[in-house]
């Protein structure tokens, strides 16, 4: 699976872009190699762990998801991912396969704290919420530091304050630009992999565009003013 991987992120830096995320069939792949590391291949294993996968309600999320939760409970072990280290984990995803797993770990003493801290600055809660206020009514001293987090908005006032400027590009081209200009219809194939797509825009030679090869997948030059 590692071997696959590198080989498609070298692939992908020879066209200019970022690799994929991984997909459900390799990251059931990658969790296996999360209980069993090779030697010498930890830090990687990891890292595509923690950032190479969707988050949210992608297939591959439930795979992630489900092996975090797993680990939090103890049924599942690993050399180098903690019940903690799961359940922080679990707490940048969003939202969607994470908010069962972090509600049910309200309920357990050492983990607790962790789970707060992770339901507090979610907000894609949905019906979930209820599950949260249900604990907090029944007696749980964590739901309702969660529910009073929510309260005071504290997924809000704990980001990063906004810059006092914000430095932009603004590219100006002659007459009126249309959604050919920036994903051509040839491309459309692409389009779910955007940085692949974004190669496409501005492709195409007009007034004010001046394309390194007009008609092919390139990063355009701007023309002088």
């Amino acid at each position: 699976m590692l071997e696959a991987y590198r080989k498609h992120v070298a692939e992908r830096a020879a066209e200019g872009v970022v690799p994929k995320p991984l997909d459900a069939q390799q990251v059931a792949e990658l969790v296996k190699l999360v209980e069993t590391p090779p030697a010498g291949e930890e830090a990687v294993v990891l890292d595509l762990l923690e950032n190479r996968i969707p988050p949210g309600v992608d297939e591959a999320a439930y795979v992630k998801a489900a092996f975090l939760d797993a680990v939090a409970k103890g049924t599942v072990k690993s050399p180098i991912l903690s019940a903690e280290r799961a359940v922080e984990l679990l707490g940048t995803m969003q939202g969607g396969y994470n908010i069962e797993p972090l509600i049910a770990q309200l309920e357990t003493p050492a983990l607790a704290p962790l789970a707060v801290k992770a339901l507090s600055n979610t907000l894609l809660m949905f019906d979930a919420y209820h599950d949260v206020v249900e604990k907090m009514q029944a007696g749980n001293e964590s739901a309702k530091q969660v529910v009073e987090a929510w309260a005071n908005a504290d997924w809000f006032l704990n980001r990063p304050k906004l810059a006092d400027k914000v430095t932009l590009t603004v590219f100006k081209v002659a007459g009126e630009t249309n959604t050919d200009d920036l994903s051509p219809a040839p491309d459309a194939w692409s389009r779910p992999d955007i940085p692949l797509h974004a190669l496409a825009m501005l492709k195409n030679a007009r007034d004010g565009i001046v394309p390194d090869v007009s008609g092919e997948v390139n990063q355009s030059k701007r023309s002088k003013p």
